[in-house]
């Protein structure tokens, strides 16, 4: 087999630009796939990107203007699909790479979506409640072009939730005349959410490491859990699994880590936090650095926080198993060697993240039908799709001797590519 060589050489001064890594396992998978260079420059372009100026009046009466992004990656296999982030850290080319992995995730679980991603850069935590409404309108009104049921679907990600969606809902609905629910999926019960979404991500993670762990001969009761981010992912994953019998050992947060060896009381810890605004100084465990504990001894490592947690300088630290990616982009290429010749068995993101997507996929059925499920439906749902796929990345992994990562993204690149082929190029 060919050795791949990156378009861009990824080194230690640019592993963490999310750009390059997802065009350096994009190049990887299109080499071993051995897609022709005209399907390779299609894939790897994102159909379309608009940056928008913002204008919000400041409850002061001072007048700011806010730089926002929509990029939709792909649109050959339905709506583009993907969240909207409101941080000061976004930048274009986070949002192209998000786009880009939604792409690959949609496709990975087989649901009929593209990949489209969306930030606003600015810190919500200095904006007042109406100040972000003001930012969230005028941003949708920005987009309205671009978005709608069969366009592109946001969804809640990094300082956005519910209230965020209904607001973008209802100014979609205000232009469109008439109620239009299924343009955003993570909305509230009330305007069309769906049942189990927000356990959604958590409870793939849970799911797809059940899979793994059946491969290892180990039971839930003797696989310690590390969770890096106590947020709705890693949080949700934590209570969920905990109700599965598995010792979750330790949390790690942005200010620190907490340990315990036996398995920490999940469901007090988030009564402390809730009550401290830390997870530090809980009864129940002991404070640790929060970088030491990225490498306890453990069965399973969940980092469900941010990028880049585990790059070069660190991946041969980990003392896991199993890496079961619950963030977008948590491991570098460079790291992605390492863990490969440690032997670390890796969920990628792409797959281990996507029941998030998968029950907003419900969601947006649900609302275009007018019919809700129940959640042990959505639930049972779920578990089919993330199961079937989790063998799907695996059986592809061992057929063509690639690591997990790579065969995920040979796979959605597979089935991308083949979607554009039956369709035939518009000209």
């Amino acid at each position: 087999m060919a050795t791949f060589v990156p378009t861009v050489p990824i080194s230690h001064d640019n592993e963490k630009n999310p750009w390059l890594a997802a065009a350096a396992r994009f190049d990887e998978a299109a080499m071993r796939l051995g897609l022709d260079e005209g399907m390779q420059k299609v894939l790897r372009a994102p159909a379309r990107e608009l940056t928008v100026n913002i204008p919000v009046q400041l409850d002061d009466g001072r007048l700011e203007v806010f730089t926002g992004y929509r990029v939709q990656h792909s649109l050959a296999r339905g709506p583009a699909k993907g969240g909207i982030r409101f941080s000061p850290d976004v930048t274009l080319d986070e949002v192209r790479a998000l786009a880009s992995w939604m792409t690959w995730k949609c496709a990975v679980v087989n649901i009929p979506f593209g990949g489209g991603k969306g930030g606003v850069i600015c810190d919500p935590h200095v904006l007042s409640d109406a100040e972000l409404e003001k930012l969230t309108r005028r941003y949708t009104y920005e987009i309205i072009d671009f978005i709608g049921p069969e366009r592109d679907v946001p969804a809640p990600d990094v300082n956005t939730n519910e209230k965020v969606m209904a607001w973008i809902m209802d100014t979609y609905s205000m232009h469109a005349r008439h109620t239009v629910t299924a343009v955003v999926t993570g909305k509230p019960m009330a305007l069309g959410g769906s049942r189990g979404r927000p356990e959604a991500t958590g409870r793939g993670c849970m799911m797809v490491t059940l899979q793994a762990l059946a491969r290892f001969g180990l039971k839930p009761a003797d696989s310690r859990v590390v969770i890096q981010g106590f947020g709705n992912v890693g949080g949700m994953a934590a209570r969920l699994m905990t109700a599965m019998g598995f010792p979750i050992v330790a949390i790690i947060e942005w200010d620190g880590a907490v340990y315990n060896p036996h398995g920490l009381d999940i469901a007090a810890l988030q009564k402390h936090r809730t009550e401290t605004g830390s997870i530090l100084g809980f009864a129940g465990g002991e404070d640790m650095d929060r970088h030491d504990a990225m490498f306890l001894e453990c069965e399973v490592l969940l980092p469900a926080a941010t990028e880049n947690v585990i790059a070069s300088h660190n991946a041969a630290r980990l003392r896991c198993k199993i890496l079961c990616e619950g963030a977008n982009g948590p491991t570098t290429p460079l790291a992605d060697a390492i863990l490969e010749e440690n032997r670390v068995f890796v969920i990628p993101d792409i797959l281990a993240n996507a029941g998030g997507v998968t029950v907003s996929y419900f969601e947006w059925v649900q609302d275009r039908q007018g019919f809700f499920w129940n959640e042990q439906l959505v639930n049972q749902r779920l578990e089919e799709i993330m199961v079937e796929s989790f063998s799907a990345v695996v059986e592809y992994a061992e057929k063509h001797g690639v690591h997990n990562r790579t065969a995920a993204y040979m796979l959605a690149l597979d089935r991308v590519a083949d979607a554009i082929k039956l369709r035939g190029i518009y000209a």
